[in-house]
């Protein structure tokens, strides 16, 4: 039975029976994203005081210019993941093609992929607000003891066994699931173990927040215009609160405790939305659903969607079960 401030470790153990599945490789993977959180939680924290802020000097697969974080968290998750040999291929976000791991080994027999986003919102690091890491793990495809393929990878989001952030903010949490609920633990950063701070983490069915990048109102489709100003209005329990912050993860951690949606739809600048499904939309979705919560690109549940390609990008509205589903309407009836 989990219990507040127990700490992960323990609760790893404690509830390995509930796992889809038991071999224990899963357990020691989440073990491995933990570790790298709170070297990666250590650099972020050191921020202007070190030369670690700014831009690398490069741009990712995306077109995106890397930051220096992105780069230390990249090379710090997949040098975790990698040296514990305990997954058989890697895809990031900052990464142009998977990687496939101990594919030289016949013996070999990790059965789980990771697909990952770093460092979300790292464009906010300069100015000291609160960035992330999303994880996405899936069972492999193809036959144990060989190389990884694209088909690996490629996974429809119903298909996950596991998926979490890591939240850097005023306190570090991590966030995951295994697919029997949502747990929140807290990392204490005098002893270095992180602790059971929010257990069975919950979306409440409505709320009264609203996130999305208003600056691209004029491009939106009309549907999602409709919805803001629906959310605007003065009537009943609106208007609702505007919020957003620009960090996926932040945005997203706030609304499932306070209630709300997220919304990033595709737009005439991006014309099949700007998150990245794989990354970010799937694994989200994975914990959303798992708190009560919902997710869709407007039409379609996000958790249905065939991946096509390793950086696909998707539109995206998550959140409260009944404001995404009235976003939903907005975009049918318009």
């Amino acid at each position: 039975m989990s219990r507040k401030n127990q700490t992960l470790g323990e609760f790893i153990i404690e509830n390995q029976s509930s796992f889809k599945y038991t071999s224990g490789e899963l357990s020691r993977l989440i073990n491995s994203i933990r570790l790298a959180a709170k070297v990666v939680n250590h650099e972020v924290n050191k921020a202007g005081l070190v030369d670690i802020i700014g831009t690398a000097g490069d741009t990712n697969i995306q077109g995106e210019d890397q930051q220096k974080l992105d780069v230390y968290a990249n090379d710090k998750f997949i040098q975790t993941m990698t040296k514990r040999n305990i997954v058989c291929g890697i895809a990031s976000e900052e990464e142009d093609d998977f990687i496939s791991i101990n594919s030289q080994d016949e013996n070999h027999q990790n059965k789980y992929v990771v697909l990952i986003d770093p460092l979300d919102g790292s464009s906010n690091i300069d100015v000291n607000v609160s960035v992330g890491t999303i994880f996405s793990i899936y069972r492999r495809v193809t036959p144990v003891g060989t190389p990884v393929t694209i088909d690996d990878f490629l996974q429809k989001g119903n298909q996950q066994v596991a998926a979490g952030y890591i939240v850097y903010g005023t306190s570090t949490m991590l966030v995951y699931t295994t697919g029997d609920g949502v747990n929140g633990f807290t990392l204490n950063p005098a002893i270095g173990s992180f602790y059971l701070s929010h257990p069975d983490m919950q979306f409440p069915e409505n709320g009264k927040i609203y996130s999305v990048n208003e600056g691209n109102y004029t491009h939106f489709p009309q549907g999602i215009k409709n919805y803001i100003k629906y959310c605007q209005m003065e009537e009943g329990d609106r208007p609702y609160t505007s919020r957003y912050i620009g960090s996926l993860v932040s945005d997203f951690h706030r609304n499932m405790i306070k209630g709300g949606i997220y919304l990033y739809p595709k737009s005439s600048v991006n014309s099949e939305g700007k998150l990245r499904l794989l990354y970010e939309c799937n694994p989200m979705a994975f914990l959303a659903e798992q708190a009560n919560g919902k997710a869709s690109d407007g039409f379609t549940r996000i958790l249905d969607i065939e991946p096509t390609e390793l950086h696909q990008r998707v539109p995206f509205i998550c959140g409260s079960k009944n404001m995404v589903d009235k976003a939903e309407e907005f975009m049918r009836n318009a």
